[in-house]
């Protein structure tokens, strides 16, 4: 139990066909949540900040915290480094002891993209930690204050990442978006549906917060692994107590 890489964790939602809760943290009351969640409905997770919430929550104070919350559980936690943008950030992750870190060069050409993933992507077996890569850009930027417009993920391109890479998960980008959805998301499940025949990666869906259960659940029909949850929980913290019935009804873990 306690602190795991995230590639164990997703292989094994593979095998058993489930989603996996990623929860982004921001305070300790956060990280305690999170764990006494997973703990209650006996599911694995992912415990995660962003590198954008860095500001407000400095990684050498809430890494550590992060981590021991996760060695101290009694269910598999893993510690995933979220959106990260430059190499510096990513790597003091890892110093810390974070068990995945995600390189988000989602914005560049494929190429680009690609040459970025697999410098992290070395740095990180170093350490033994897993690698989040990400195809296609969304709607919003990762703390939903601005529109960066949708350019859905090309499943060739995934593939080509994939082969190029061996990353050890994919974010996809299929209509979903980060922050607070406007209008309900109508997801493209045709991007999901090719991708999964090109390649056999764990996939990710970031911008959970406010997709339907029934989404929910087709989304992992279709290979999605990983579950982002960050704006919920953080509405959460400042309207009162939060709701984890995505965990307890068996939503995102098993």
């Amino acid at each position: 139990m306690s602190l795991v890489d995230m590639k164990s964790l997703l292989l094994k939602a593979e095998e058993g066909n489930f989603g996996v809760g990623a929860f982004s943290v921001g305070n300790m009351e956060m990280i305690m949540g999170a764990v006494k969640a997973a703990e209650e409905s006996k599911s694995p997770a992912i415990l995660q900040i962003a590198q954008v919430r860095l500001p407000y929550s400095p990684l050498p104070l809430i890494g550590p915290m992060m981590i021991a919350a996760a060695k101290n559980a009694s269910v598999p936690i893993a510690v995933h480094f979220d959106h990260g943008t430059d190499i510096a950030a990513i790597k003091e992750a890892l110093e810390l002891g974070f068990t995945s870190v995600m390189i988000d060069a989602s914005h560049l050409p494929i190429k680009e993209n690609i040459r970025i993933v697999k410098e992290v992507k070395n740095m990180a077996d170093n350490y033994g930690a897993s690698v989040e890569a990400e195809v296609g850009q969304l709607g919003k930027s990762e703390d939903g204050t601005k529109d960066t417009g949708m350019f859905y993920s090309n499943p060739v391109e995934v593939k080509d990442l994939y082969e190029s890479t061996m990353v050890d998960a994919i974010a996809l980008s299929i209509g979903n978006a980060h922050g607070l959805y406007k209008d309900e998301p109508k997801l493209n499940f045709n991007i999901l549906s090719e991708t999964r025949k090109l390649v056999s990666v764990p996939l990710v869906l970031h911008g959970g917060s406010g997709i339907s259960e029934e989404d929910f659940r087709k989304c992992i029909e279709y290979g999605i692994r990983k579950v982002n949850i960050a704006t919920a929980s953080f509405m959460a913290v400042e309207e009162g107590p939060g709701d984890t019935a995505l965990v307890r009804n068996g939503i995102i873990s098993n």
